[in-house]
Parts: C-alpha cells; structure tokens; sequence
C-alpha cells in the first residue's frame, strides 16, 4: 500500500506539472494561430488548386469491417471466441457474438489503436516485451506467459497502454486481420483534424515547444491519437522510468510474471493519466476560447501593423543572429544530404502512388469487361456501390501500402535525430488513400452526370471517357500530393536539427528582440516563433530548388511548378456540391425489405442499412475447437466474398479440362502421365486403396496399352502399303475409284487389330473399370463390318478394360499375345477379299 500511494502521489505530481506548463504554452501559441488564420482568410493561399474532387464525408453509414475471431482475456486466462465490428471511427469494438451486436448490446470492450502496433509473431512482441522493463528479460528458450491456440498470431503491442491477443486458424485469415489492423492504427494514427485552423497548430506547436525547452529534438512517435492521449503519451515519457525504479524492485515471481504485472500497472497508471489529462485540456481550450472574441477584435483593428511589426523583427532576427550562424551549418550538414535523402523518399512513395494508380485502373476495366456481358444499369450500379468505397478497402489497398514499408533512413536517423520512419511511411499511406478516393469520388459525379445526360448511350463508352478524364487530373494531383510531402517530410528533418545546434547560442540573444514588438501586439507576435520561421526560410530554399530539380527531370514522373492548372475544368467543381450517390439504390436492387421484428426501431434500421466495406468473413460448417475448452465451439472462417470469383473460375477450369479427356485428349493426357510417374506393380494394390490411386494406375496401364496398339498398327499399315501396290499394278481403273473407298473398311479392320490385343488381358484380375472409346468416330466404325467382326469388336472393346493396372504383362498375357501374333495374320488374308466385295458393292449402289 505504501508503494501504490507513492505511485498515486508520483503520477498526480507529474501531471500536473507538465499540464500546467503545457497550459502556458497553450494559450501562447493559440493567439498566434488566432492572428495566423485571420490573416490567411484574408489574404489566401496560392498554389496549384486540386483537379480532383473530394468527398466531404466519406464513410457516412459505412462500417469497415466485422468478423470472428480469437482473443485471449486476461481476467480467465482462457481464449474465447469474440465478434469483432470496426464502424467509421475505426474503433475495434468486440462483442460476445454476433447476435449480441445484432440486438444493439454494448460492446464488452472497445479498443482506440492510437500509439499501437500490430505484431504477427510471438518473437517480435518478447522481443518489444523485453525492452519495457530493463532488468527483467526472458532466457532463451525459455516458455511464455501465455501461449497462443493457434499457429496464426495477431497482437496489439503499445508501450503504455494494455496489450490485446487475438489468433486465427488459417494464414489467410491472418492476412485479412492484419490488413485491417493496420489501416485502424493508420487512421488513429493520422494526427488532428487540419479543419480546425486554431487548435490544432496551437496544440502541436505547444507540444513541440514543451519537448524541446526539456532538450527532445525531431520526430515523435507517440504524437498520435487524441489531444488528451498525446498529453498522455507525454507524460508518461518522463513519468515510467520513475515509476519503473519504484515499482520494478517490488514485483516477485518468475520473469513472464512480473513483465505481465508491470504491463498490467503500466496500463492503470495510463488511464488515470488520461483521465487527468483530458479534464485539464478542457479547461484550458474553454478559458482561451472564451478569449477568443476579444482578441478577434484586436486582429481585426490592427492587422496592419501586427504585420508590419512581425516583418521588421523577423527582418533583424533573420539578418543579425540566424543567416551568419545557419549557411554555415547548412554547407556543412545539411546540403550534401538533401539528395540523398530526397533519393529515398521517392522510390517507395513514386511506387506507392503507381500502385494506387493501376489498382483504380484495373477496377474500373473489370467493370467494362462485366457491362460488355450484360451491360444494364443495374449490374453498373453493384459494381459502383463497391468501387465507391475502393479507398477504405484495407485488403485491397494493402499492395499500395506495402510499397511504403520499404522506406529506409538507415545512416541519417542519428545525424537527424529521427526516432524511425514509421511517422513518414504512415503519412504517405494516409496521402494514399485520400488519393485514390478523391479519383473514386471524380470518377463517379462525371459517370452519374454522363448517364444523366445520355441515356441510351452505351454505358463501356462512357465509362471510358470518364476513366481516361480521371486518370489524366490523378496524374497531375499525384505530383502535386507528392512533391508537398516531399518538402514537408525534409523540413521534419532537417528543422530539428537545426534548431537543435543553433538554440544554445541563439536563445540567450532571443529577448532582446522582444524589445521591439509593441506591448498590445506582443501576444500575436513571439520571438520564438520568428527565430524558427527565420530557421525555416534559411532552408526552405534548398529543399525547393532539389524538388524542383527532380521535377524537371521528370523522375517519378513528377511535373514542372510552371504546370498549374486552375480552373481548368470549372464544371467538374460545382458537381462536389451535389449530394453523395447511392449507386444501390438509384438503380435498383439495393433496397432492402423492412425488418418485421425490427420495423419500430430506428436503431436496429440503422444497423442494418450500415454498409460494410469490407464483406463480413463467411463462416464454414467445420468446427475448430482449442485446446483445453471444451465449452469452446468456433467455426473456422473461409475467404473475403470478394475472392470467391476467383476460386469459382478456378474451379470452373478444372471441369472443363476433365470434361476434354473423353474427347480425344486422352491419349495425351495418358502420355502425359507416363512421363511424369513410372507404371507400379498393379500385384502390390489393395482393394483398400482410394479411387483416385486406381484411377492413376489404369491410366498408367491404358498408356502402356495404347504403345502396344501402335506397334501393332504399324505392323498392319506395312502389310497393307504391300498389298495395295499389287493391287494397282493388276487392277482397271474400276478397280482404282474401288480402291480410293478402301480407307473406312481398313479402318474397321485396323480397329479390330488394333483392340485385338486387349483379348490377351481377359483373365488379369485388376481394374473393374469400363474404358471409353477414343472418339466418336470408332464408335460409328464398329456398326459398318459383317456381324461376327462387330462381336469381335465388342467383345475386345470390354475385354480391354480388364488389362493389368500396374502396366506390366502377366506370364499369361505373353503367351496369348503369340496367339494374338497368328490370328493377326488371319485378319489381313481375309482382308482383300471383303475389302474388294465390300468395294464392288459399294460402287454399284452409286451406279
């Protein structure tokens, strides 16, 4: 009790302090971005304006993503089964079941994955586990403390906050799961809304003041989430190591329990921050927002000489303490890595884009190749209902992501202080994203307008002409988006390294500026602020002239700054005004029925007109129940719907390459299969063994068959070449038109040649299994011949169905194949005989 009321004490002290600290800055930096904003509205911002349209709500009445999986609870120790449902907020809100979601119940537990980050093996997190609590380290080889059902392992690791665990039963599954886990730490991770022009800046600059007057320099990590939770995170940089040092000598046990007990303080400390943290922010945004209105009126009357007094003291800050003190830091450390560094954001943020570029454009020429088919409006409203929502798809939009992740800083996140380049890689994802929705959004007012405008036209025409409309303003937006990250991902860089080696000289010599600035104006107007605008300028210049450069050379397809475009398609702005379309809906097929059970409840309707973007995961009749849970059944989880296209066309081919074999592909396929596995000894098979097994083997045994045929019938052609040369050299030119029908009778007796040899198998014991004939054309040649060459016929032909499987001859198909050898000689005597009776006859009768 006597350590918990000092780690009470401890963590109200610290908090307090930093707020109270933070508090001032607060109310510093807001009336600086007060006098910003105002300014900006009335002056305005130039730049190259956007050719595509943006979505103003994206995901209204849309969820993300629903489904079962694993999760391990604390308070049991057991694993369970447990519904997952992601709305808009991208908040993982886990229920009992599904049915309990269905009824409306609160989840048992929601998850903001702000800070978090999703691991996939139980290496990665002991490794993570082990870096929390210096000291305490787990041997190697060693067991953990918990051990997962499956093979297929998800956790949500965070450095402050409580760890989550969830498994699940195929590699597939896992895939889908992560995929949508990282786009959730994605979103939470995007930082604050840029729609609040005071707030936000006055929140971030007041952070990054705070980290730098306590000497942390560069990029942050755990600038993410809510303002409440990065105060949090803030917090507890300073306050876990002291708490560390007060707790860790008291926790007892083995290695994995005390490192679970510490996660588990670890996140209480957490939420009574957070609690604490939000409760002061509050009261500091209301005290400076009930300021606000006569500061506004400050602005208002004396904008003029607020800007004419900043410009003077940036003027003398600029010229007499940074430009002598920062060109020569810049030649030295900061110019000969600017391309470099360039070079290698580039690559991976070039491909990303080009990914999002060809995933949109292989959507829409799937839809064409569909609408070629059956091209009604109806099927060109399913696909649009899907493609609307393409942008916030996290499966689909994985590819595009995953060519971020490759992004390396190695050797220049020491020089620069950059913490890893996670904070880059997720932006350029967010920017991804946004990308490829304002080209959805484009894309789906110019083909509502154009289908509007022209009913009858055809509807793959116009989808055409407003893809190739789009592709051509994502090209110029895409430079655009890039060439700004680019310069703003160089300034995170190279601006706190800067001002880490310039503020220990320059900051002594900062108040004396302050003498300059008018008292009524001095709360718009920070020595601070101006001393590292004046950093910024000093740099800005080089990082624009390595863009710009990279421009001109066209690499990554980047387009010139003199390339502007405004206003060049006014039309296509005023149709963002319009409202969202409701593909389903407007052309039919997507109106549901009315819910008897749920008709008066506006909730349950509302939960079931929410669309998803993702399709709920199918759940499969097998069972998969874990270890040690009796009481556990869970149905193992099948494939995304949207995939099951490609497993029905899978599926398809495969029949219909079976479906070819009777039809005369046989003997290849049988060819086919000698080459790839030898004959076996048909006397080693069961009557046990499967039918696929027996099927393989007389396949095997019909090829070795089939070579036996065609030595045999190489035998006869020989014999019958002979003949029919004697034939000419006596014969009139009667018997020379008889001889040109003799083809279709030799066949009939090649044929019998030719299934003769199956006779000698008769007595072998093996397959039971009728052979088809070879083709259509065999079947009608065996009904031409006199009656007993048709029972001999039909006798070979069932006759061999009973050779030996394993391929090989028995002692008696050797001595019946010297008997077959005399009658074969029989066969081609009588051969000229019915040949030339057959042929007379057959002359006549066209006489």
């Amino acid at each position: 009790m006597h350590v918990k009321d000092k780690a009470v004490k401890l963590k109200h002290s610290r908090t307090g302090e930093l707020m109270g600290e933070f508090g001032r800055l607060y109310e510093q930096q807001y009336a600086v971005a007060l006098f910003n904003k105002m300014r900006y509205d009335i002056e305005g911002g130039g730049g190259p304006q956007n050719q595509l349209l943006h979505r103003k709500v994206p995901l209204k009445n849309k969820s993300i993503f629903s489904g079962d999986l694993f999760q391990y609870l604390e308070e049991n120790k057991k694993w369970r089964n447990r519904f997952l449902f992601i709305p808009d907020s991208y908040n993982i809100n886990y229920y009992e079941n599904k049915q309990a979601h269905d009824r409306g119940l609160h989840p048992k537990g929601t998850i903001n994955c702000a800070g978090y980050r999703v691991l996939t093996s139980m290496e990665e997190y002991l490794e993570r586990l082990n870096t929390s609590l210096p000291g305490v380290k787990a041997k190697v080889g060693s067991s953990p403390f918990l051990k997962f059902a499956t093979q297929f392992p998800l956790i949500l690791w965070h450095p402050y906050a409580r760890h989550y665990y969830f498994c699940m039963v195929t590699e597939k599954e896992q895939q889908k799961w992560n995929a949508v886990f990282q786009d959730c730490v994605r979103h939470t991770n995007n930082g604050l809304p840029e729609e609040c022009k005071v707030q936000t800046p006055a929140f971030t600059d007041a952070v990054r003041l705070f980290r730098q007057a306590h000497g942390h320099y560069g990029t942050w990590d755990m600038m993410c989430g809510t303002p409440p939770q990065i105060l949090a995170n803030l917090v507890m940089e300073t306050l876990l190591p002291e708490m560390r040092d007060l707790i860790t000598p008291k926790l007892k046990g083995k290695m994995h329990e005390r490192q679970r007990n510490w996660m588990l303080i670890s996140d209480a400390v957490y939420g009574l921050v957070q609690s604490q943290t939000r409760a002061q922010y509050e009261a500091v945004v209301q005290s400076c927002e009930a300021g606000r209105p006569p500061l506004e009126t400050t602005i208002r009357t004396d904008m003029d000489q607020i800007i004419t007094s900043k410009e003077h003291v940036s003027s003398k800050i600029k010229g007499t303490l940074v430009l002598p003190k920062a060109e020569k830091l810049l030649k030295v450390s900061i110019q000969p890595y600017i391309s470099s560094i360039l070079d290698a954001l580039m690559e991976p943020t070039s491909r990303g884009f080009f990914e999002v570029r060809d995933l949109f454009f292989r959507e829409l020429v799937d839809m064409s190749k569909n609408l070629l088919n059956d091209g009604n409006k109806e099927k060109l409203g399913e696909h649009m209902e899907k493609i609307s929502m393409l942008a916030f798809h996290p499966v689909k939009m994985q590819s595009c992501y995953e060519k971020m992740e490759s992004l390396s800083l190695e050797g220049l996140q020491q020089r620069f202080d950059v913490s890893s380049p996670s904070v880059f890689v997720q932006r350029a994802q967010i920017l991804m994203r946004e990308q490829m929705d304002d080209a959805v959004y484009t894309f789906e007012q110019l083909l509502h307008q154009s289908l509007e405008d022209q009913e009858a036209e055809d509807l793959c025409k116009t989808s055409q002409r407003c893809q190739d409309r789009v592709i051509k303003k994502f090209d110029y937006d895409s430079s655009t988006v890039r060439k700004k990250f680019f310069r703003e991902a160089l300034l995170q860089i190279f601006i706190p390294y800067m001002l880490k080696q310039l503020s220990p000289s320059c900051s002594a010599e900062l108040p004396r500026f302050q003498e300059l600035i008018f008292e009524d104006f001095s709360r718009f107007i920070l020595v601070e602020n101006i001393f590292e605008e004046a950093v910024l300028h000093t740099v800005m210049k080089d990082i624009m002239m390595a863009v710009k450069e990279a421009a001109v050379q066209r690499r990554h397809n980047l387009y010139r700054d003199s390339i502007v475009l405004t206003n060049s398609d006014p039309n296509l702005h005023l149709l963002g005004e319009n409202p969202p379309i409701d593909w389903a809906e407007e052309y039919g097929g997507g109106q549901e029925e009315e819910d008897g059970e749920n008709a008066g409840d506006p909730e349950a309707q509302k939960r079931r007109r929410m669309k998803q973007v993702v399709s709920m995961i199918q759940v499969e009749d097998n069972v998969f129940v874990l270890p040690n849970e009796s009481c556990l059944e869970v149905p193992a989880v099948d494939n995304i719907p949207e995939e099951e296209a490609e497993v029905r066309s899978d599926t398809s081919l495969s029949q219909q390459s079976e479906k070819q074999v009777p039809n005369g592909t046989k003997k290849d396929v049988n060819k086919n299969a000698i080459d790839e596995k030898p004959p076996t000894n048909g006397s080693a098979i069961k009557e046990e063994e499967s039918t696929t097994e027996m099927s393989l083997q007389g396949t095997e045994s019909k090829s070795v068959i089939d070579c036996a045929i065609q030595e045999i019938e190489n035998a006869v052609q020989e014999e019958e070449h002979e003949l029919r040369t004697q034939k000419t050299e006596e014969s009139s030119s009667l018997k020379e038109e008889t001889a040109a029908e003799e083809v279709r009778p030799t066949s009939n007796c090649e044929e019998g040649a030719r299934l003769n040899p199956a006779d000698t198998n008769k007595d072998s014991p093996s397959s039971t299994e009728e052979e088809p004939l070879d083709s259509p054309e065999r079947k009608g040649e065996a009904v031409t011949p006199s009656d007993q060459q048709e029972n001999h016929i039909t006798a070979s032909t069932h006759d061999s169905s009973q050779c030996d499987d394993s391929g090989f001859h028995s002692p008696t198909n050797e001595a019946a194949e010297e008997k077959h050898q005399a009658g074969k000689e029989e066969c081609n005597d009588s051969e000229t005989g019915e040949d030339t009776g057959k042929g007379e006859s057959a002359h006549m009768d066209h006489q």
